[in-house]
């Protein structure tokens, strides 16, 4: 095929042409043997599927030079790019001036003078008249609108690269725009003319689904919101563009709907739904709100559940986020109409506001996690602005529930003992066992940092097998050391859940067995708390272990909801008088420390230590004082008729080995 940026084509190839295309009752002088001119013809055979085939094809193809001219084009890629189709044809001629195909190079005069052999004049030629400009694919295609395509596509049209594809947006004539996805490949043996091949595939419904698609991924399809998977792209944005500018800073607000299970769970969760849309709606009217007087939208999100958050970028101060949250708590106090039901709900928020530098987007939702549940905590319907000082206290706390389990199997625990010394004789009656943690990070912890967390978690009971094991041992050791002398007995705390998730009743006479401490020589202590109202299997516990001769005991007794009636039906041998009653008994003595004021006489809490001393001894308790701090207060519970004393004026909490020692001194043990 040729073309019109080749010039005229030479003598030998208009013959040959004019041979080709002859008619049938040719003159007879033409010699060519009939068995050539069918070769002549085969290859237009061959070529005419394949341009039928190229201009009827859906996909929009063009056939460019090595300039990038569009030289040949189907119907397809005319209708795309909205071209009239004069520029080019899929059989290689160009429209002239008539409307008709003209073949280009070879002018219907110039066929007629080589048919007679006259001598073709230049003078003679019609010329053809101009035809439009010619079309570029880079053009059409915008490929020179980045350096990177614009040199691929060149290589491509020069032979040095296989193929090039990529993604346009282009401009229909119609106004609207598309998406095209374009590929260009070399033509083998496309010779002079014919260097590649151009098709163009309109993939705007597929970007468009796509699109879609992408956006249900992303937004919550209750509430229409974004998702938890857009919201943290958007926070991971907000810490990138907040380090380059603006404030600096970001603030969150992270929402929670209190009692919202109770309402999915008695109106179904149709209404759930439509609830969550409303405070949707209500959240979203803040944030407009807000950013229509701070000049920045908060992006409202739904995380999941009933779980909302509202992202301020470039946040001025934790003032901003705080008169968000109050609008927000206003906003969802109201209440709902909704399918004739008036609900009424409150939220709990946490609030954190912060510098970008330095924060990720983890970081920022743990901390906004944390500070919601500190408001939960706290009493619901409120909203709490995080604080380090209390999030360090958390993830030290979090840290040592975490290490409980495997402290106990490594043997990082130790006890104390603190001596129970008789306020009548000042002779050691018993001990109570004391455990502590040797915390290979943070040293010696006392029982207030992990006991909660062991009974929180469950490991309370393996660390209550151990401490029990361990005091039993070593009280029967100190009555080996002195057979002759009355030992005293050894005094061990029980949490409730080691009444519920163990058999204490052979947990302790396997101990008893091992160790062969005769079974009075223990003493158990429960909190009043867990013994007052104990009715089902705690309750059986504690008979069976006092049948058994175990000595149990209330510890705090008086800081709880004590029944003085139900008090009589428990199997216990003693009350723990808590320290806050004894601490009232230092009336007239002089501070401690400079400073110190002295403590003041409370006549209420005297008399009522007098009539619980009085009553358990007629039930045949006895009757311990804890948090003894002076000779004073010991004098007083002695006059009461306390039997026993423990605290600092006695001892603090001491290792086995002081025990020891005070066993083995010539005198009575006395303190």
């Amino acid at each position: 095929m040729s073309g019109t940026s080749e010039g005229p084509a030479s003598t030998a190839d208009q013959a040959r042409a004019t041979f080709t295309e002859s008619e049938p009752d040719r003159s007879p002088t033409a010699t060519p043997p009939a068995l050539p001119a069918a070769p002549a013809r085969r290859p237009d055979s061959r070529r005419v599927p394949h341009h039928a085939a190229f201009a009827a094809a859906p996909l929009a193809l063009a056939v460019v030079d090595r300039e990038g001219t569009v030289i040949d084009a189907n119907e397809a890629f005319h209708s795309l790019f909205g071209t009239d189709g004069s520029h080019s044809r899929a059989d290689g001629s160009r429209t002239g001036a008539e409307g008709s195909p003209t073949r280009t190079g070879t002018s219907p005069t110039r066929a007629d003078e080589s048919r007679t052999g006259a001598d073709p004049s230049p003078t003679g030629a019609e010329e053809p008249p101009p035809g439009p400009a010619p079309l570029l694919a880079a053009d059409l295609l915008d490929l020179a609108s980045d350096q990177e395509t614009w040199a691929a596509y060149r290589e491509v049209l020069r032979g040095t690269r296989p193929r090039l594809r990529c993604t346009r947006h282009l401009k229909h004539p119609d106004g609207n725009s598309l998406w095209a996805q374009v590929s260009v490949a070399p033509l083998s043996g496309g010779g002079e003319r014919g260097a590649a091949l151009v098709s163009v595939t309109d993939i705007s419904a597929r970007r468009d689904l796509q699109a879609r698609l992408r956006h249900l991924q992303r937004h919550d399809p209750v509430t229409l919101l974004p998702n938890r998977a857009l919201f943290f792209e958007r926070v991971t944005a907000a810490l990138e563009s907040g380090a380059r500018g603006g404030t600096g800073r970001i603030g969150l607000c992270y929402l929670d709907l209190d009692g919202f299970k109770a309402i999915n769970d008695t109106l179904g969760h149709r209404l759930g739904d439509q609830l969550l849309t409303a405070v949707a709606e209500r959240l979203t009217r803040c944030a407009d709100r807000t950013g229509s007087a701070r000049g920045g939208t908060p992006l409202v999100a739904r995380l999941g559940g009933d779980e909302f958050a509202l992202l301020v970028e470039d946040s001025t101060g934790t003032e901003q986020l705080a008169d968000l949250a109050r609008a927000v708590l206003a906003a969802v106090r109201e209440p709902f109409d909704l399918a004739g039901e008036r609900l009424a709900v409150s939220a709990s928020i946490g609030v954190v506001e912060r510098p970008v530098e330095g924060t990720t987007a983890t970081a920022l939702m743990q901390a906004a996690d944390t500070t919601l549940y500190w408001a939960k905590a706290d009493g619901r319907s409120r909203w709490t602005l995080f604080d380090p000082e209390r999030n360090a206290h958390r993830v030290t706390r979090q840290a040592l529930s975490s290490a409980l389990r495997p402290a106990v199997e490594r043997g990082e625990f130790v006890l104390e003992y603190q001596p129970l010394v008789g306020l009548g004789d000042g002779r050691l009656h018993g001990v109570e066992a004391l455990v502590r943690w040797q915390h290979p990070q943070y040293g010696l912890l006392p029982p207030n940092r992990f006991i909660s967390l062991a009974e929180e978690d469950g490991s309370i009971v393996p660390l209550g097998r151990w401490v029990l094991r361990t005091a039993c041992a070593q009280a029967r050791a100190w009555q080996l050391a002195h057979p002759e002398d009355q030992v005293p007995y050894v005094s061990v705390n029980v949490a409730v859940r080691q009444l519920w998730d163990s058999d204490l009743v052979a947990d302790v006479g396997e101990v008893l067995r091992e160790t062969g401490l005769p079974p009075g020589l223990l003493q158990l202590e429960l909190t009043e708390s867990a013994v007052m109202g104990s009715s089902g299997r705690p309750l059986e516990t504690l008979r069976e272990l006092k049948e058994r001769g175990v000595r149990i005991a209330i510890d705090d007794f008086g800081t709880g909801y004590s029944s003085l009636a139900y008090l009589s039906r428990l199997p216990v041998s003693a009350l723990k008088l808590d320290g806050s009653f004894v601490r009232a008994f230092r009336q007239g003595e002089s501070a401690a420390e400079p400073g110190e004021a002295a403590g003041a006489r409370s006549p209420a809490d005297e008399v009522i230590v007098e009539a619980v001393v009085q009553l358990a001894h007629r039930l045949g308790l006895t009757v311990t004082a804890e948090c003894v701090e002076t000779a004073g207060q010991a004098a007083r519970l002695r006059e009461i008729g306390c039997d026993t004393g423990q605290g600092w004026l006695y001892s603090r909490p001491v290792p086995p080995e002081h025990i020891t020692a005070l066993l083995n001194s010539p005198s009575p043990p006395r303190t």
